[in-house]
């Protein structure tokens, strides 16, 4: 409420009229002066506060749908700009390569047509100079004749004897063959009308304009140093030979294919922290060659450090990335237990090692998870942790369990998940920080196998480190 300039009398008029509160009040000498808000003016104010606070929630989410129109229609312009794009490139090169077969085709025919008309009338050429040579021979004959004829009484029988002597030579009645009309190429082209007709059938097919594509990204889940993308079929008429899954960063770079595939999800992996990437995914139909529209490319980013081997621990040799570990036999006579650089292992996460070769099996060997890093301990067969050995025996804080799962083989592949079942501290004030029973559900995985069971620690973890010992060389194991 403004300040206003009262006196005394008004002051107190103003009080008695409207039961004021709280209002501050300036008087002509400048003091400050506090008196009573009317509780209605107070319900008004308080009121016109709420109305305005949710006119601006409502202009903020009318804002929010107005971009998302936007992006809406930015997509179908976009997208029917890039399709009819598309069609006219495709199409234009269809065009230009049909055309380049047909003229080729043409030459070839041509060229048969010329081959063909050489060849017959070559025989032809022949037949023709050699008739034309009797007719010339003929055509001296007779004038030679008509000669021995006309000439004198004393020539007449030298010349009718030479003349005579001469058209025996000749022999006259020798014609040359000449071929039967029916015997000579008669050069025709067979043009089927029904390449006119199919090409119009599959033209006439050839090609579809859609406006949602047969799959879409469904689900993108971060995990250390990748994201999890999970899509489905929204097209049930689409019958599905084959997925193909591409990735790039967002703000620059070709999408780069990511799996190819039956599957509907794939762990991307290898992806810097705190960077945007772009994922999209297509289909092929069964007993196609040609791939569907791509999917809405969906951003997806993971906010968690890769999962790496700690350097420099004897024994081991690590990838670049830092992912790999490959047990070395340059200490083949001691077997020490490689962790992780960092506890990057939460709760509800998928913790998973993938066995790229194998060695020698010893009761020793270990896979899993801990909760902290014991230097020197040759096993992870021990307290606080929980493992896998590679004969499939289960150990929970040192002592094996029952139940067993496969042996771990080339290319066998690990899965740790764990969550929290419940709490129980010792301190009634239910701090965790002095101590209780901290029980996780732990579900290991291997093959098409595995075994739940409940891992109970003195105190509370919000993260764990992961780890593995061999003890032969050979063995190398990627974590992810």
């Amino acid at each position: 409420m403004e300040h206003t300039l009262l006196s005394e009398r008004c002051l107190k008029r103003f009080m008695e009229t409207w039961r004021c509160k709280h209002l501050l009040i300036v008087c002509a000498c400048g003091t400050r002066r506090w008196c009573r808000m009317s509780i209605e003016a107070e319900a008004l104010l308080q009121e016109a506060k709420e109305s305005i606070e949710a006119a601006q929630n409502y202009r903020s989410e009318l804002q929010q749908r107005l971009h998302g129109l936007s992006q809406a229609r930015k997509q179908v312009r976009g997208t029917s700009s890039q399709a009819r794009e598309g069609l006219k490139r495709h199409f234009s090169e269809l065009q230009s390569a049909v055309t380049q077969l047909l003229a080729d085709r043409l030459s070839v025919l041509l060229n048969e047509v010329e081959v063909i008309e050489q060849d017959s009338i070559r025989p032809l050429d022949d037949c023709q100079k050699l008739i034309e040579q009797g007719v010339s021979t003929a055509d001296e004959l007779l004038r030679e004749g008509e000669l021995a004829i006309r000439c004198g009484l004393g020539e007449k029988e030298d010349q009718l004897g030479s003349f005579t002597k001469k058209a025996l030579h000749i022999q006259l009645d020798s014609l040359p063959e000449v071929p039967a009309l029916v015997d000579v190429p008669c050069v025709s082209a067979q043009l089927d009308d029904s390449l006119l007709y199919a090409l119009r059938e599959r033209v006439s097919r050839h090609g579809s304009v859609s406006s949602h594509p047969p799959v879409q990204i469904e689900e993108l889940q971060e995990r250390p140093g990748s994201v999890l993308v999970r899509w489905c079929k929204v097209d049930d008429d689409y019958v599905v030979q084959d997925y193909r899954l591409q990735y790039r960063r967002a703000v620059s770079g070709q999408y780069e294919d990511a799996y190819i595939g039956r599957e509907q999800e794939f762990l991307v992996l290898h992806l810097d922290p705190h960077t945007d990437h772009l994922f999209r995914v297509c289909a092929r139909g069964e007993g196609r060659t040609e791939w569907s529209p791509w999917s809405v490319p969906q951003t997806g980013y993971t906010t968690l450090a890769p999962h790496e081997w700690c350097p420099g621990s004897e024994g081991y040799i690590l990838s670049s990335r830092r992912n790999i570990a490959m047990r070395s036999d340059s200490s083949p006579s001691k077997a020490t237990v490689l962790y992780s650089n960092a506890p990057t292992y939460f709760c509800g996460q998928t913790l998973t090692f993938k066995i790229s070769a194998a060695g020698q099996v010893d009761t020793r060997d270990s896979i899993g998870v801990c909760v902290g890093c014991e230097e020197g301990a040759e096993s992870l067969q021990r307290d606080q942790a929980v493992c896998i050995s590679t004969n499939g025996a289960v150990f929970v804080n040192g002592k094996e369990m029952t139940n067993q799962l496969p042996s771990i083989t080339l290319g066998s592949a690990v899965t740790f998940d764990m969550e929290v079942v419940n709490i129980l501290p010792v301190s009634n004030n239910n701090n965790l920080s002095d101590g209780g029973n901290f029980k996780l559900r732990v579900t290991i995985g291997s093959g098409n196998r595995e075994v739940v069971f409940d891992w109970l620690l003195e105190q509370a973890v919000d993260c764990l480190f992961f780890g593995c010992s061999f003890a032969y060389p050979g063995w190398k194991v990627l974590v992810f």
